[in-house]
Formats: structure tokens, C-alpha cells, sequence
């Protein structure tokens, strides 16, 4: 996935390869994609909300969902970023 802003590395064991991939926004762990062998199905979730997850069919289709989802969460902190600064807090 070239296209996206999310550096995806592969987990391994032992020098051994897993069906689970880690996503990181620079040095953040954004979120996971792995195999669920019992039901057949990619799933993602994300350490930054704890109800975050969601399936896909298959490996690119469970990390284009973590994506979407990254996305929506972050435009919550939109007017946040956008805000001009107040200037500095004032003692109480």
C-alpha cells in the first residue's frame, strides 16, 4: 500500500514471518491487520480507542479499513490543530 501515509511492517517470530502487520504514523502504533484463521477474515484494530476494530476479506482490504477509520478519528482533533494559539495560559 504506496499510497498511504501509514508505514506498515510484518510481525515475526524467530525470524518467522506472521500473518499480522503492525501500521505506524511515524514512531506511533497506529493500529494492527491480522489473519483470525477461525472465522477467515483480516482484522484490524487500533490501541487509540478501544471499541476500534473491524474485518475485511483480505489483507488490503483490512488495512484500508484501519485507515478510514484513522481518518474519521482524526478529524474529530481538526479544530484543535486549526485553532489559532490563545497565547500562553495565565497563572490561577
Amino acid at each position: 500500500m504506496s499510497d498511504t501515509p501509514l508505514n506498515w511492517t510484518r510481525d515475526e517470530v524467530a525470524s518467522v514471518p506472521l500473518r499480522r502487520f503492525t501500521a505506524r504514523s511515524g514512531a506511533v502504533e497506529v493500529g494492527f491487520v491480522e489473519y483470525d484463521g477461525g472465522n477467515r477474515m483480516w482484522v484490524w484494530s487500533s490501541p487509540l480507542a478501544e471499541d476500534a476494530w473491524g474485518w475485511g476479506a483480505d489483507e488490503a482490504g483490512a488495512k484500508r479499513g484501519l485507515e478510514t477509520w484513522l481518518r474519521g478519528w482524526l478529524e474529530n482533533f481538526r479544530p484543535f490543530f486549526s485553532a489559532e494559539p490563545a497565547g500562553p495560559l495565565a497563572p490561577r
